[in-house]
């Protein structure tokens, strides 16, 4: 039907022209950007040097960065929680099973962080290999990841704060936390000023921040080493009492180990920041690999020790799941350490305040320079040789977020961001080794000009462009057969990388799907993994592409056993992000049950109390039932049970 008022050549023109426009949108998700490469780096005189960070950090700026971020306040309580449901004595298992699993991802980022060293972390990576669309989705999960994150632990320091003064009470008015009279809004004042001290030391320099990170840092690892040491005498004192269970080492099996597992990775979540801060790097190709695993390294041996002292100090069923240290050191008799404890927790929220707010930035700078954010968050103080206006803006809005928002229930989510992060940079090494970006880099509008690469003239490769120009026929047969037969392995190479992605998709989407009757779910999981089998397979027969060793920067650290530690790494980051997602509906799903039972909690701890019953039996999940059966039914004087046969 013609339209009123247009021809019909019209009509088809308007359609060509919008199916036109949608083909060019949709190369723009695809497209790839070009990768800094000191292969093509050239010298222009009267560079602008407005969108140039300064590279004043070394391997030890970035170890402290890496570990303050990393080893949060939450290891202080994990340990109890996870010892107590998933591991018991074993929980040093669990810890270091972690800690390889972190470390895969940990290799990904360093081969692509020495390669390409720039700001932008995942988000840089991704746009390089994974094209825009991703890129985008990436950057932006890192921001709320970041940006909550920041905020929910800038709200989890004022209670600390007031529990080493004393109590909430103790505090001044103008930092303790008030509820708004009419619409139950509880702001807090200390964490929204907190943030904007952190935002304005930020803007003063990236040295001057790696320094106070270094500081705080400093404090919280010498906290974790008194807990290791006093506790390791104490326990050396009692006997290692811990240990000396009925239930032997492994009394939750293999199931709980991988259990608890996947609960403390999130414990090494952290080193990614590190990457944030590639540009501002002296040596990249040799400092970041080495501040990236130095500091896994760290963190990993700090959690394993602490947790063999802490379930050696006490039996893990009675750690108490709020305050583990404070109750194995309280029941040693060392109430006292409650304030060093509270001290390191502090100085543990503090460092990882400053690396969420450190990372955010960085990402929206390399944003705004891709087109994808105003040009406003690309400038960089001439000064400081920071992005002072973009660090501002995002100070406000976390300290916003921290003043009015509770966002506890919102940061238990954003780790998916993060988890995404290591998702696609694990494909990107893929994408590097088979399938890198086709034609000759050219320098980003981050790329650090120098004289020396231009002045380099190889006799290699003007011997190898004499060979290329010339027009003999036999030698243009030889070409155009190379041309094809790489050109067919670059395709069979994507594909497999895309069906690799599917697989693992498919693979912990059918591991993770326990509402879903058997017979389906097996085949889901028996499909996908015979997909995901066949793609690794053939990614290990097939030669990684030539072009790879002209991809970014040379000379820095290459991740191992590739094909396999991408996809492992994949795999494991998918099984997560699918079982965040699941937590969150069964934590929703619980809540009401919870609200109730913990309201009566504190007149069962009285009974048990009077009616000598182990408080553990109430945390544990098969003695539960009987356990507060028989409480009730248990005849206390002063303390009728028919009140709480009504209740239950």
């Amino acid at each position: 039907i013609k339209p009123d008022g247009f021809t019909l050549n019209q009509s088809k023109n308007q359609i060509l022209v919008v199916f036109c426009c949608c083909l060019v949108d949709m190369n723009s998700v695809v497209r790839r950007k070009q990768v800094d490469s000191a292969h093509h780096i050239k010298k222009h005189d009267g560079e602008d040097h407005r969108h140039q960070l300064a590279k004043k950090l070394t391997a030890v700026d970035l170890v402290a960065i890496g570990v303050g971020t990393t080893i949060g306040a939450g290891v202080y309580i994990l340990v109890g929680t996870v010892a107590r449901q998933h591991t018991g004595p074993a929980l040093a298992v669990s810890f270091f099973i972690a800690g390889v699993a972190a470390a895969l991802s940990a290799c990904c980022y360093a081969e692509l962080a020495s390669r390409c060293p720039s700001a932008g972390s995942a988000y840089h990576y991704a746009y390089i290999c994974l094209g825009e669309g991703i890129a985008w989705l990436v950057g932006w999960a890192l921001v709320l990841d970041y940006t909550i994150g920041g905020s929910a632990i800038a709200r989890g320091i004022s209670p600390n704060l007031a529990s080493f003064f004393g109590g909430s009470d103790k505090l001044p008015v103008f930092l303790a936390r008030q509820t708004i009279p009419g619409l139950g809004i509880v702001v807090d004042p200390c964490a929204a000023l907190l943030i904007m001290i952190v935002t304005i030391l930020l803007c003063f320099g990236i040295k001057e921040s790696s320094l106070v990170q270094a500081i705080v840092t400093s404090v919280n690892v010498c906290t974790l080493v008194f807990i290791i040491v006093v506790g390791g005498y104490l326990a050396f004192k009692t006997g290692w009492v811990g240990y000396d269970l009925p239930d032997g080492y492994f009394p939750f099996g293999l199931n709980g180990i991988l259990a608890g597992s996947a609960v403390v990775f999130f414990s090494y979540i952290g080193f990614d920041t590190v990457t944030s801060t590639a540009e501002e790097v002296k040596n990249p190709q040799r400092d970041l690999p080495l501040g990236i695993g130095i500091a896994l390294l760290i963190c990993c041996i700090l959690y394993m020790l602490l947790s063999v002292v802490i379930v050696g100090l006490v039996p893990y069923y009675t750690l108490d799941p709020d305050t583990p240290i404070s109750s194995a050191f309280g029941d040693s008799g060392m109430q006292w350490a409650a304030y060093i404890l509270t001290t390191g927790a502090i100085t543990a929220l503090c460092a990882s305040l400053l690396g969420s707010l450190l990372a955010q930035p960085r990402i929206f700078m390399a944003m705004a320079r891709d087109g994808l954010l105003p040009a406003f968050f690309a400038e960089i103080n001439p000064r400081t040789h920071v992005p002072v206006k973009n660090t501002i803006v995002i100070g406000v809005l976390a300290a916003s977020l921290a003043f009015f928002m509770d966002v506890s229930q919102l940061s238990e989510m954003v780790s998916v961001g993060t988890l995404m992060a290591f998702t696609a940079v694990a494909a990107c090494v893929l994408v590097l080794r088979y399938v890198p970006p086709d034609g000759v880099p050219l320098p980003s509008s981050s790329q650090t000009w120098t004289d020396s690469v231009e002045s380099r003239v190889q006799p290699e490769n003007v011997l190898e462009d004499a060979i290329e120009s010339s027009d003999s026929p036999l030698l243009g047969d030889e070409t155009a057969q190379d041309e094809k037969y790489f050109g067919k392995r670059r395709k069979i190479a994507a594909w497999s990388i895309a069906l690799v992605c599917i697989g693992v998709l498919g693979l912990a989407s059918g591991a993770s799907a326990e509402r879903l009757p058997s017979f389906p779910r097996f085949t889901m999981c028996g499909v996908s993994a015979t997909v995901l089998l066949g793609s690794l397979i053939t990614l290990g027969c097939i030669d990684e592409d030539d072009e790879r060793h002209n991809f970014g920067h040379q000379g820095g650290f290459l991740c191992p056993f590739v094909p396999y530690l991408p996809v492992l790494c994949i795999l494991i980051n998918t099984y997560l992000i699918i079982n965040i997602g699941w937590d969150m509906d069964q934590g929703v799903d619980m809540a009401a049950y919870w609200k109730h039972d913990l309201s009566i909690l504190w007149k069962v701890t009285q009974l048990t109390e009077q009616c000598r019953l182990r408080s553990n039996d109430l945390y544990m999940g098969n003695n539960r039932s009987p356990c507060l059966r028989w409480v009730v039914h248990r005849k206390v004087e002063g303390v009728g049970s028919s009140s709480f046969v009504a209740a239950f």
